[in-house]
């Protein structure tokens, strides 16, 4: 080997002829190139991936932007880079730039929620803090945008480098629309995917000039403090309780069955006497209310009084019995009871009744 191929390999060695970046990550946003020190040839390739952007910088300045596909580097294809480095009638010798990598696909499933909870007034409760969480989802909609407002010098940047200044864009969207839409806390639910419509498009034009786009936002829980959803859940169990005398001696009775399960100490003796007492009053409250209806009015005599031979009511002055035809006896006969007397009685013998 003589040595100008020695010299050929070694300058062979120091050229980039292939230019691509394989993503291993899922939050990789930015990737710089790793140069390690070498200069791009003429005609290198350039290969862009599905979801990425290829942006070239030349001392420190934003030059050319490929999109995805296969490219070999000329002076046709990168009319900025050309026209900083002063090359009007192509380039031959290789040269030194810095090669960024942008992901433009979704970054999906990045979780939000309120650090502390929101206060709000609402028409049933009055004022009242709530607390909500959720996920969301961005891509990068100006590469070169993004790169100049946010990327630094660094070798990469990820999702958690920006997520932070998106979450509390989010939520001070949130804070915003619960507050303007008047929505009842109690309705909340059924407007979640209306509250994540109106975020999207309030937070959307905020993160813009950092070349950022929020393509959905996911509310996927909205709280009340606790001691409110107490007072909620004691509410919806008198609703389904109903009738509170039935509950009362439903719960009586689960008193006097717990009570003759545990029959050991005199707190439970205590506890199962006062529940018996209690059961007993209820029974006889309940009796008594039950046996009220069926009391009968005392009977009003009729004006004949009855028959003696039959016992059916006579109409006043009736010599006959109308039912049975038998001759009335007014002596025989107490107009009262109906039930008979001895002549010349003055009393009933069976209801007292004066004759």
């Amino acid at each position: 080997m003589g040595i100008l191929d020695t010299i050929g390999n070694i300058v062979a060695g120091q050229l980039i002829d292939v230019i691509e970046w394989t993503d291993t990550t899922r939050n990789t946003i930015v990737h710089k190139y790793d140069m390690k020190g070498k200069e791009i040839m003429n005609g290198a390739q350039l290969t862009v991936r599905e979801g990425q952007v290829a942006i070239f910088v030349s001392e420190g300045q934003l030059a050319d932007v490929f999109e995805a596909g296969r490219y070999e580097l000329k002076t046709a294809n990168m009319p900025v880079l050309t026209a900083l480095k002063a090359w009007k009638y192509g380039f031959n010798s290789p040269f030194k730039c810095d090669v960024y990598f942008v992901n433009v696909r979704q970054f999906t499933d990045c979780k939000w929620g309120t650090q502390n909870p929101v206060m709000m007034r609402d028409a049933e409760f009055g004022m009242i803090r709530l607390r909500a969480f959720g996920n969301y989802s961005f891509r990068i909609a100006d590469p070169k945008a993004f790169l100049l407002e946010c990327f630094s010098t660094g070798k990469t940047f990820t999702v958690e480098d920006i997520e932070g200044q998106i979450k509390r864009t989010v939520v001070s969207s949130l804070s915003d629309a619960i507050a303007e839409s008047k929505i009842p806390a109690l309705d909340l639910a059924a407007n979640y995917d209306e509250l994540g419509q109106y975020v999207q498009a309030a937070v959307t034009p905020k993160i813009s000039s950092l070349g950022l786009q929020l393509t959905s936002v996911v509310i996927e829980n909205v709280s009340l403090p606790q001691n409110v959803e107490e007072a909620m859940d004691r509410r919806t169990s008198m609703g389904v309780l109903g009738d509170m005398t039935q509950y009362t001696q439903y719960q009586a009775a689960e008193a006097m069955r717990e009570s003759a399960n545990n029959p050991g100490g005199s707190m439970g003796a205590g506890m199962g006497m006062g529940a018996g007492m209690a059961m007993g009053q209820i029974m006889a409250n309940t009796l008594g209310q039950q046996a009220a209806p069926a009391a009968q009015a005392p009977q009003t005599a009729p004006a004949g009084g009855f028959c003696a031979s039959c016992g059916q009511p006579l109409p006043a002055g009736a010599k006959f019995c109308p039912s049975c035809g038998a001759k009335q006896n007014a002596g025989a006969v107490c107009p009262a009871c109906g039930q008979a007397v001895d002549a010349g009685a003055k009393f009933c013998p069976s209801c007292g009744q004066k004759l």
